[in-house]
Formats: C-alpha cells, structure tokens, sequence
C-alpha cells in the first residue's frame, strides 16, 4: 500500500482517479479548491506555497498525481491570469516540494503540447522536432514538463509525465469550456445549436480507460517517462456529433457545419504503444458506446426526458 495526494482531485479525472486507487487499497489524500467534507481532504490552492507547505509538512507521500490546473484553450484565453497562476506557478510550487521530499510526483501534462504537428503523436516528437504550441492553456503545459526536466536535471527528482487525449465521459459537466463531446452531448439533449468542423480528427478516450492506466503508473513507475494516455480509436468530429445525435435521439437541424477552426490543431493521431506496454492501456469502451453511455449520465443529471 502507497500514501498518494492527488491534487485536483475532485475534478472530471480526478474524482473517479481517486476512487480507484482507493479501490486498489492505496491511502490516498485530496486536495482541491474548495471546502469539502470526503475523508483524507485538505482545501489547497497550488499557486499558493504557503497553503502546500501546510500539507507536505504534516504528510509524507510516496506518489503524488498532480492534475490541479485551469483546463483548456478557450479557459486559457478568458482566464490566463488563472491559468498561468495555477499552471506554472503551482507545478513549480510542487516540483519545489518534491526536491525537498523526495516523493515520485505523476504529472499530468496535455496532448495540446502537441501543438501544430501534423503526423503521428509520440512521446519524443517534442525532443526531437520543433513544435508550435497554439494556446497559452498548450503553453503552459509545455513549460510544466520544461520545469520538470530541469528539476531532474538538477535536483534528480523521479516524475512520469502524461500527456491526455481527449478524455470523455460521465462525471464531465456541462460548461463553454469542457470538452468537445461533452459540449456536444449537453447542446443535443437541451436542442441547444453547436458547431461541427468537419476538418478536424481525434483520439478520445472513456474516461474508465483512462483511470485504469494513469492507476498502474504506481505499480509501474519508471522515472523520467512520458507517455500518451489514449485510446486506439481515431474519428473525424462530424462522426462523433453523429454518435451524440444518435444517442439523444435528435437530428442535426441545430447543427452548423465548417470545415476548420483557427488556431487550433488539425488532426490528433496518436501512438500510445508506450502506455500499452507499460501501463495495460487498453481501449475497453469504444466511442459509439460512451457517448450513449455520457448521455444516459447526462439525461439522469440534467433530469432530461
């Protein structure tokens, strides 16, 4: 048995995350923005040391998940203060913390580091290709894993570092600023119009999925890693609106169709053999099923007849 933080650990990942390493007997502590009453909590900002030194103080950990961060390009744009904060701050407050104790820290990093590439998506792209980032939420995540080699360079510290591929499924509410199908399953079910750019693909991947590799890092931890946390499943945009529609029950008369958004990328095409070999990644809940599986979800929590 482990002693792991998870810090945004009420968040869409973060939660069920939680949930399965306690699952697996682990002691697992949270921490996340607000006042809560869940076992093991502590309220903490991470941009803020004083309120982390609080914790690492009193608490010796042998993993720490970093999740907390502001999430997603258009958040990033309307809220960069925040982002940049909680970001890069708040890493470099924890990667500070983890030269001091020595705890093995698993970093959640964004396949938007990715940036403008147009080919496959593999772990040493970003080593070994220069690669335009196209947002400050995408920035910053770069900068995170910047901080964090510099500290193993430095300090030796042991961290894995991972990179998320558009994950989806129950426990996502509904905001401007979630995901894709997220966005799209809530806009269907309350007749709400969305927009649909048929240029553009991506890997997503069921949140189950997901949870159960970022899980075995514990049990497979190897230091300086990185790796694409994804499914095998690759779509075009219009094809997920379609399995969205056809699991509300609705058409696609609210639906405008264009064929590219600026500034963001083009197609999301991974290779995620590194977490299959390493971390059992495997695509149990393919994406027809866990749309209609979201819905069902949203239906419930929307109390949507």
């Amino acid at each position: 048995m482990s002693k792991i933080l998870v810090t945004g650990g009420l968040g869409v990942v973060g939660t069920p995350l939680v949930e399965e390493l306690r699952r697996r007997g682990n002691e697992v502590w949270v921490c996340d923005l607000s006042h809560n009453h869940h076992v093991n909590y502590i309220r903490c900002d991470i941009s803020e040391y004083r309120q982390l030194e609080n914790i690492f103080d009193k608490h010796q950990f042998d993993y720490v998940y970093n999740l907390a961060a502001e999430f997603g390009r258009w958040n990033g744009e309307d809220f960069y203060e925040k982002v940049w904060k909680s970001n890069a701050v708040g890493c470099k407050n924890v990667i500070r913390f983890q030269e001091k104790y020595k705890f093995k820290l698993i970093h959640f990093s964004s396949s938007e580091v990715y940036g403008d590439y147009d080919d496959v998506m593999y772990e040493k792209v970003m080593d070994e290709k220069p690669i335009k980032q196209m947002n400050d939420y995408a920035i910053s995540k770069w900068v995170n894993e910047m901080q964090i080699k510099n500290s193993e360079l430095m300090f030796g510290t042991e961290t894995v570092r991972v990179r998320l591929f558009n994950t989806y499924g129950p426990g996502e509410y509904f905001s401007s600023y979630r995901s894709v199908i997220c966005m799209f399953c809530y806009k269907a079910l309350h007749d709400m119009p969305y927009t649909v750019y048929t240029g553009h693909h991506r890997t997503n991947t069921y949140i189950d999925d997901c949870v159960n590799a970022l899980a075995n890092i514990c049990i497979n931890f190897k230091a300086g890693e990185v790796y694409n946390i994804a499914s095998s499943e690759y779509y075009d945009i219009k094809t997920i609106s379609d399995y969205v529609l056809k699991a509300a029950g609705k058409t696609d008369k609210l639906v405008e169709y264009k064929e590219f958004e600026t500034q963001t990328t083009l197609d999301k095409k991974v290779d995620n053999a590194k977490s299959v070999a390493d971390l059992g990644m495997k695509t149990t809940v393919g994406l027809e099923e866990g749309i209609a599986r979201n819905i069902a979800w949203m239906k419930e929590i929307y109390n949507v007849r």
